[in-house]
């Protein structure tokens, strides 16, 4: 997929490899800008097209474990509202939904009333940073703002800034920013990589996920490139989308992202995590994201602290499929309400 030929060594700031399962991530703290590594990446469409096509075949997930990565998915979900009628309210059982993601007769049935299900992260606007870290106390689950004007970006640098910070003092652990699309558009490596370093630097100990918006910006190659600055420039996490563009995720798309990922793993040792966000609402449709993640990168990357999904129908389409393993039946959508 990539000219490995155009790419610079090994950045020599390097720690040890794969972390294990119970162990902590190191932050990503980037790595000097170098257009090198990215300015001849190339990306063949029908390659991607040929593998993104294999995940579905190759490998059938069924009945029980089928039943074990589901559970396992809804600990990577960032359970998500996003909406212009959002409400204290809302938030508030969406954060009790977080806490209890599957009702407890289906757990007990499952086997599973013992473990600790919980989701990856609650994902909110700033306006309801503090009303989420409210009712998540205690819980252990972290609070995640969207942050720097989103879904646009188009606000000035200096309130980008002062978002993020106003975020991280109500207690958001983890900002997703938006990227200026027209840095990636217009080929301003530089400008796209100093902004996401001003955007780290006020994150402050809170990690960072870079938003690249990839139904505005056009092609793959501008996709692997784009990655690559974001994670140069120390993203902690590269995400697919706002979910408010026309075309939000994709297992393509996702392919090209998790690559670049491995890519920088491979020059710098540092672990960045993923998140597609965005059209992934089917449990069947997760399964795939979950094996092109188990594919590419490894098992370490199934893990919450490197995988994320960003959804809000998903866990009621998960939470119906185990009722499904358990009964025999499926029951209707209304049956599993988020908020």
């Amino acid at each position: 997929m990539t000219d490995r030929s155009a790419l610079s060594p090994a950045a020599s700031n390097v720690r040890p490899l794969r972390p294990g399962l119970d162990q902590p991530v190191a932050r990503n703290p980037g790595v000097p800008f170098d257009p090198g590594w990215f300015d001849t990446l190339r990306v063949n469409l029908s390659a991607v097209e040929r593998r993104v096509a294999t995940l579905g075949t190759r490998r059938s997930v069924k009945k029980d474990a089928q039943a074990a990565w589901l559970l396992k998915a809804i600990t990577n979900i960032d359970l998500t509202t996003l909406n212009g009628d959002d409400t204290a309210g809302r938030v508030k059982r969406l954060c009790a939904k977080a806490r209890q993601p599957v009702r407890a007769d289906l757990l007990e049935a499952l086997g599973m009333s013992h473990e600790r299900i919980r989701t990856g992260a609650v994902c909110v606007y700033h306006r309801f940073v503090a009303t989420a870290v409210e009712a998540l106390a205690g819980s252990g689950i972290p609070v995640a703002a969207v942050s720097t004007g989103f879904p646009a970006g188009l606000i000035p640098h200096e309130f980008k800034l002062k978002e993020i910070a106003a975020s991280v003092a109500d207690g958001a652990h983890e900002i997703d920013i938006v990227v200026t699309r027209e840095h990636i558009l217009t080929g301003n490596w530089l400008a796209l990589y100093n902004e996401i370093r001003d955007f780290r630097a006020a994150c402050g100990d809170a990690h960072l996920k870079a938003i690249l918006a990839t139904g505005d910006i056009q092609t793959l190659s501008n996709i692997a490139r784009a990655s690559m600055v974001c994670m140069m420039a120390g993203a902690d996490f590269i995400k697919t989308s706002t979910g408010k563009e026309g075309v939000n995720a994709t297992l393509a798309v996702s392919l090209v992202m998790v690559r670049a990922i491995r890519d920088y793993h491979e020059r710098t040792n540092w672990l960045v995590g993923f998140k597609p966000a965005g059209g992934v609402s089917t449990a069947k449709g997760v399964l795939n994201y979950q094996i092109l993640m188990k594919e590419e990168l490894g098992r370490r990357w199934l893990e919450p602290d490197l995988f994320r999904i960003g959804a809000s129908s998903l866990l009621a389409d998960i939470e119906r499929q185990l009722e499904h393993h358990v009964s025999g039946r499926y029951s209707a959508f209304h049956r599993h309400p988020l908020a």
